[in-house]
């Protein structure tokens, strides 16, 4: 309670205006407790089958964006003919955000089949059948099968403790998926796995399409696997769109790595204004 207390009222989208935030999440304790599924309509038309336990998910309830820095600048980059790679989409947050709102296609990789099925449900909750395709399987550096973790929503994870409760999952390589070669952006958020995304994804990684990659793991050998393929690391402010080699007031949950900084720029720069909670972003 104290933690989302805390999130709600330093929220760039809502620290101006935190009981109107406390209100949705009292809202959101009380419906989610009569209603296995509560319907959320989210931005510009875009709606969010949530249930309990869905913590990205309920973020977005209560501030609009969950990841404020890193939805943003999705939100800004990406056009109707681009491509979105949703690596560890869980519910699908982000991939609506991209097909719904920016209209862009997505493919979604998603291994867990509990999530996976609320992904689907998400997509077609959005009418997204045709721009966004769900892959159920992990991403790594070679084919074969993994452990997965079990009912850990947003923290599922590859397991390396035979302690863990764990299912087996199919994986491949990002540069064996058909039609996922040329992205304009990638989100990795794999639970400590991006290493091994990054092994398998040489290729699509030298696309010239690509822009951007967002990663939840910060480690050396990510930054060295993502400046080998030109991307340097940088920071994203959605209020004046602009881009810093050095942090703001912004924290990220994932680290921003771009090339073609221009065109970057240019995009962020040109792109329609969003209404997120009445705030125009």
């Amino acid at each position: 309670m104290v933690n989302t207390l805390s999130f709600i009222t330093g929220h760039p989208l809502t620290r101006d205006r935190p009981l109107s935030a406390i209100g949705r999440f009292v809202r959101w304790q009380v419906e989610s407790r009569l209603k296995h599924e509560v319907l959320f309509d989210w931005i510009e038309g875009a709606r969010l089958a949530v249930r309990r336990g869905m913590t990205g998910a309920t973020g977005n309830i209560y501030c609009g964006l969950h990841e404020f820095a890193d939805m943003s600048f999705l939100l800004h980059l990406l056009r109707p003919s681009d491509l979105f790679l949703d690596v560890g989409a869980n519910i699908g947050s982000y991939t609506v955000l991209a097909s719904k709102v920016c209209g862009a296609r997505t493919i979604a990789f998603e291994p867990d089949p509990g999530s996976a099925q609320s992904l689907r449900r998400n997509i077609a909750l959005n009418d997204l059948q045709d721009v966004a395709q769900v892959c159920e399987f992990a991403l790594g550096a070679t084919s074969g099968e993994t452990n997965f973790s079990l009912g850990l929503d947003t923290m599922n994870h590859v397991v390396t403790d035979a302690c863990e409760a764990t299912q087996t999952v199919a994986v491949r390589p990002l540069d064996e998926v058909s039609g996922a070669s040329e992205p304009t952006m990638i989100k990795l958020d794999v639970e400590g796995y991006e290493e091994e995304v990054l092994q398998g994804a040489a290729a699509t990684l030298g696309a010239p399409s690509l822009l951007a990659v967002q990663s939840e793991l910060q480690s050396a050998a990510v930054e060295e696997a993502l400046a080998g393929a030109g991307f340097a690391r940088a920071y994203y402010e959605p209020f004046s769109r602009s881009l810093s080699d050095t942090p703001g007031d912004r924290a990220a949950a994932n680290a921003l790595f771009v090339r073609k900084t221009e065109e970057v720029l240019q995009r962020v720069g040109s792109a329609a204004m969003r209404d997120v909670l009445r705030v125009r972003l």
